[in-house]
């Protein structure tokens, strides 16, 4: 057992007695480690299986956990939760403790918040009580009774969703509710099993009697009240293996805090430390980024960073691109992704991951225009949230009434229309403070409003009925069953699992670190995030941001601070990796193997001919100054003209639906010859390249494409002497 270890993992497993501290890095094998210790002590004769506890964090990570002791010949070690197992203790000892049948368990709280709102005469929509619900979470985990709340959300730097006084209020009242209707919820079973063990020593010396030695696992996510329970178990005893990772402490707000872990060896001085640095997962180049931004970082955390050293062979670099837009950087990372798995990766070892929730929508519709299955991860299809719903409904109510809804009166324009009728389902023109379900929810009905902007400038003089029908589209081709495919997933969710492929997507000032972040101690947490998300990535990582929102926006966004120093071309670059010999960070399309890319400035675009610096939207699209020389193709223009009127009166549309007239002037210059170089000219999104690619390459080859207005058919000829 011991010869399929490493040397610090099989120290790890020959620790048996004492206190131990292990220093996991990501990707070195911990699970593999602590496992094989608790394997190695039962067949070794010096644990129990009966008398082992592991507890971890989540119902998916206690399996793995008993699915590997079962390999291992070690059955009949008990793996759990730490709710689980109070959970069950709480069970087996109520009888004896209080007497009667133990109270119901709720599994969802909100309705006894809602309950306690109604009671205390205070109003509170979906997103509120969900942030209420956390709050009341967070004090009960921080053994925060609700006298002291407000004290200790001003001391811990809490944005609370309400007055803290309200959020106290609240706190009391469902605390009494639950006496009522006689019910506990979660945190009820550790602050029960944590009294009991204090307050009937037979009970507490049956469960020490039962369990000799324990294991802790993502020992920095512990709260206060888990602690707690921790040292009930173990009274005086110091048989403790607990494994961790400051650098990987992204819970905090939910009142994990890496202190139990970074005080550990004060708390038991004599304890074995081992520190585990050898990366299985990821290649020396995602591993050398890791460790990068780790080096940058400041704190307590920071100072008890593990630098990580890679296990695996050489692979590519990480790739840094930029692009113009989102919607455009959801483009770009589609058509990677569709190259990827045309190239034989498998769509379930490609992840996207995000900071918030609200980014996946761009994705999804990227995706599915790319024709490219996939997966959402701990969140809601944006189409599907309950405030996208009932916005959805509002907007469609308001387009049905027109003119005769109060609401819209002297309100012209279709954007003023939709945050007219967005006010009134909570949007507002400035975000909300913090970071929990009232953000979220702000954060879709923006993308709302963000996308009726986008849209008017596409359609002048479009209607809210246009929208309207327009966002039922959206939400149609997006309700396609579930399937195994490429994985979208918020940062945070995307914990614990890895894939082969990652796109870090939105790391950009802003979103990373999230604009909410302003204290050194959020700041880093953020950074943190950012390094969980890296070291995702088994063997290729991708890193994008965009420079304005929406198309023709203003270019005034930067790539996140996290990145200064690391990526190509940066401020402090330690010299150039292989990803930027080329020139640098790329600009939002893949190049040909072996061919260096053709735009590397970081600047929004640069003109062709003579290199100034381009912001005008058109000019951006042309990729030189209005006037400057053209070498574009005249007849070549004319007839991409003529085949865009055939293709607007097919569809019902005007011409620049179609494509715009830049867009025809670039793809006259550049004459494209194939997809590759046809996507790179912008205003060719991925649709657009899917629906129009083929006649379009048919005419810059050269060919006559015949239309037949009837059915829509096209044929073509070869005609050189046209190209």
């Amino acid at each position: 057992m011991l010869e399929e270890l490493d040397p610090e993992q099989r120290e790890v497993a020959t620790a048996l007695h004492g206190p131990v501290c292990v220093l996991a890095g990501a990707g070195t094998g911990k699970t593999r480690a602590i496992t094989h210790r608790i394997a190695y002590g039962v067949r070794a004769g010096i644990l129990q299986p009966s008398s082992v506890l592991a507890v971890t964090f989540t119902n998916r990570a206690a399996g793995e956990m008993r699915g590997r002791l079962r390999q291992l010949g070690a059955q009949g070690v008990q793996a759990r939760t730490f709710h689980s197992a109070a959970l069950r203790q709480l069970q087996y000892f109520w009888p004896k403790a209080i007497g009667g049948s133990m109270p119901r368990l709720v599994d969802r709280k909100i309705k006894l918040v809602a309950d306690a709102a109604a009671a205390c005469r205070i109003r509170l929509d979906r997103g509120e009580l969900r942030d209420v619900t956390a709050e009341i979470e967070w004090s009960k985990v921080t053994q925060t009774v609700p006298s002291d709340y407000v004290l200790a959300a001003a001391k811990a730097g809490r944005e609370a969703p309400r007055a803290p006084a309200e959020i106290a209020q609240l706190y009391a009242a469902y605390e009494d509710l639950k006496r009522e209707r006689a019910v506990i919820d979660f945190e009820d079973v550790l602050l029960l099993t944590v009294a009991v063990l204090q307050d009937r020593q037979d009970i507490a010396d049956q469960v020490r009697s039962q369990y000799q030695h324990f294991v802790v696992d993502e020992y920095q996510d512990v709260s206060p009240l888990q602690q707690r329970l921790l040292e009930l178990w173990l009274g005086d005893r110091d048989n403790l293996c607990v494994v961790g990772d400051a650098s990987q402490t992204i819970y905090s707000f939910t009142g994990a805090t890496p202190d139990h872990l970074l005080d550990f060896r004060t708390r038991h001085p004599g304890a074995t430390v081992v520190k585990l640095v050898r990366d299985y997962r990821s290649t020396p180049q995602v591993v050398h980024l890791a460790n990068g931004l780790l080096a940058q970082a400041r704190g307590r955390a920071a100072d008890h960073r593990l630098e990580l050293v890679s296990q695996r062979a050489p692979g590519p670099e990480p790739v840094y691109t930029e692009y113009t837009d989102e919607p455009a950087e959801a483009e770009g990372a589609a058509r990677r992704i569709r190259e990827l798995i045309a190239s034989g990766v498998p769509a379930s070892e490609i992840a996207v991951l995000f900071r918030t929730n609200s980014q996946s929508e761009t994705y999804e519709q990227a995706l599915a225009d790319a024709g490219v299955p996939y997966q959402l991860r701990g969140a809601e299809r944006f189409f599907d949230r309950p405030e996208v719903r009932k916005a959805g409904i509002a907007l469609r109510g308001a387009a049905r009434f027109g003119g005769n809804d109060s609401l819209l009166d002297d309100v012209v324009d279709l954007p003023s229309q939709v945050r007219a009728v967005l006010s009134g389902e909570g949007w507002t023109s400035e975000p909300p403070a913090g970071s929990g379900a009232v953000r979220e929810r702000w954060e879709s009905l923006a993308a709302l409003v963000n996308h009726a902007h986008d849209f008017a400038a596409a359609r002048p003089g479009a209607t809210l009925s246009d929208l309207v029908a327009e966002l039922d589209e959206r939400a149609s081709a997006q309700h396609a069953p579930t399937v195994q495919g490429v994985t979208l997933a918020s940062l945070h969710s995307a914990k614990g699992l890895e894939w082969d492929v990652v796109f870090l997507v939105g790391v950009a000032e802003g979103m990373m670190p999230i604009t909410y972040a302003k204290t050194d101690e959020q700041i880093e947490e953020e950074r943190r995030l950012l390094y969980v998300g890296v070291t995702r990535a088994r063997e290729r990582l991708y890193l994008s941001w965009a420079l304005s929102r929406a198309p023709g926006g203003r270019a005034n966004r930067r790539p996140s601070r996290f990145l200064d120093g690391l990526r190509p071309g940066s401020a402090g670059a330690a010299g150039r990796s292989a990803a930027g010999r080329a020139g640098g960070v790329e600009r939002g399309f893949t190049p040909t193997a072996g061919v260096a890319p053709r735009r590397t400035q970081r600047a929004p675009a640069r003109c062709r001919v003579c290199g100034r610096t381009l912001t005008d939207a058109g000019e951006m699209k042309l990729m030189r100054c209005e006037d400057c020389p053209s070498d574009m193709d005249e007849g070549l223009y004319e007839r991409l003209r003529e085949w865009r009127a055939v293709q607007a009166r097919r569809s019902g549309q005007p011409a620049f639906c179609v494509f715009t007239d830049k867009t025809l002037m670039a793809i006259a210059e550049t004459g494209p010859e194939d997809e590759h170089e046809l996507a790179r000219i912008p205003g060719v999104g991925m649709r657009k390249l899917n629906r129009y690619g083929a006649d379009v390459l048919a005419l810059c080859a050269g060919q006559d494409l015949a239309f037949d207005d009837e059915d829509g058919g096209t044929t073509s000829d070869t005609n050189s002497s046209k190209k």
